[in-house]
């Protein structure tokens, strides 16, 4: 390409300033709405990463059976079947990491003149790393505390806003159910998850605490249900060997029902993330067709050029222009349309996920890679279909061309 070329094809865009920014239009629209999409699907699947980072990889449960009674099926947890003894047992596979047994009810919170309902789990101190909390102030309880039955609590983040607002509720002491009990710690906070629960809205007590002073047991031992988290990558080994170990300790033949039931916490979001992923790229192919419909507009405007600068393309080639010299402009001048066009539609995009994000409370996510992407493929599109007009000029016969002067 020979220089120069490039203040050819900006003299020859700027000779017809409307007709460049029609055709400029359509890319920048496509290019917008890409970025947009790619932003609102990639907002989409960064909140279900939170919230499969916050509840914690390899997780599952084990809540009491739902044996049925008279004709009738309870829910599971209803009945007491588990107890600390199967959550020791089931620590001991080689395919678990840990369990927390935990024992958990609502309760009223009272701090002063202010007051908070909320749900209350009693668990052992491996509570915090089994269901992946971690400390924002203070301290978690320790084995120590489980073994004396102390009051003490450890608040999620929501309920010691709501009682404490900016004082820090570290050593202050609050009632539980009309019991007073020292606040060990604050858990960070984690937020919502994806089915909109306030996942810091409860306070974590002692296993024995809750058991024997807050909620009662209807046998020693006694517990709702186990969080069991399995050793990396054998979520599905260490759910198999616990549902074999407890029917062998329940002492259930091949034909009895269990009393108990065993659920994949982390299924669901990995099911989201993966509708996430589907959702945000069939959002970019959608806003993908509002791209070619404008290089198809930018290749008719490119032919209408054509044929009314034939005059044009006759006496450069009659003064030595070469063949590659008009298709390079023609072409040059394509690129730069969707570029410039691309340009403007990453900012016409970032615009409308900011937009988005603030009117309607939208998670969006503006990646280099979506820019990028975006650019690529608006470049793509200049080259594709503003290169059968280019061709066509730089086609022309010379005899020809000059019969139009």
């Amino acid at each position: 390409m020979r220089p120069g070329l490039f203040a050819e094809a900006l003299r020859a865009l700027g000779t017809h300033p409307l007709r460049t920014l029609l055709a400029m239009l359509g890319m920048i629209i496509g290019v917008g709405a890409v970025v947009l999409m790619l932003a609102i699907g990639s907002g989409a699947s960064e909140r279900v990463r939170e919230s499969i980072d916050a509840l914690g990889s390899d997780l599952f449960i084990v809540l009491s059976g739902a044996p049925s009674l008279g004709g009738l099926r309870y829910a599971a947890g209803s009945t007491p079947t588990l107890d600390v003894e199967d959550a020791a047992a089931i620590d001991q596979l080689a395919s678990v990491q840990a369990t927390a047994p935990t024992h958990w009810g609502s309760a009223q919170l009272q701090f002063r003149g202010a007051n908070w309902p909320t749900s209350v789990y009693g668990s052992t101190a491996a509570f915090p790393q089994v269901r992946h909390w971690s400390l924002a102030a203070g301290t978690s309880i320790d084995a120590a505390d489980v073994r004396g039955a102390r009051r003490v609590v450890v608040l999620g983040a929501t309920v010691a806003s709501e009682l404490f607002g900016t004082t820090s509720p570290v050593g202050q002491t609050l009632r539980i159910n009309g019991q007073p009990f020292e606040v060990r710690g604050v858990f960070r906070e984690k937020g919502q998850s994806l089915s909109g629960r306030d996942q810091d809205d409860l306070v974590f007590v002692p296993l024995s605490t809750a058991q024997r002073q807050l909620f009662g047991s209807p046998f020693p031992g006694a517990v709702r249900f186990i969080s069991v988290k399995a050793q990396p990558g054998q979520l599905a080994s260490a759910m198999r060997d616990t549902t074999a170990l407890l029917r062998q300790r329940h002492r259930l033949s091949g034909s009895d029902e269990s009393d108990f039931a065993v659920r994949d916490l982390t299924a669901r979001n990995e099911a989201a993330a993966e509708s996430a992923r589907t959702m945000r790229l069939l959002l970019g192919a959608i806003a993908s067709v509002s791209l070619l419909v404008g290089g198809i507009g930018i290749m008719n405007i490119m032919l209408v050029s054509v044929t009314e600068r034939t005059r044009e393309i006759g006496i450069r080639m009659a003064v030595g222009a070469r063949r590659r010299d008009i298709l390079g402009q023609f072409l040059l001048e394509t690129l730069l349309i969707c570029l410039i066009g691309g340009a403007l539609g990453v900012s016409l995009g970032v615009g409308g996920a900011w937009l988005a994000a603030t009117l309607f409370d939208m998670p969006v996510v503006v990646s280099l890679g979506a820019v990028l992407l975006a650019f690529v493929f608006a470049a793509a599109v200049g080259v594709f279909f503003g290169f059968y007009p280019a061709r066509k000029a730089a086609g022309l016969p010379p005899a020809e061309a000059l019969r139009a002067v």
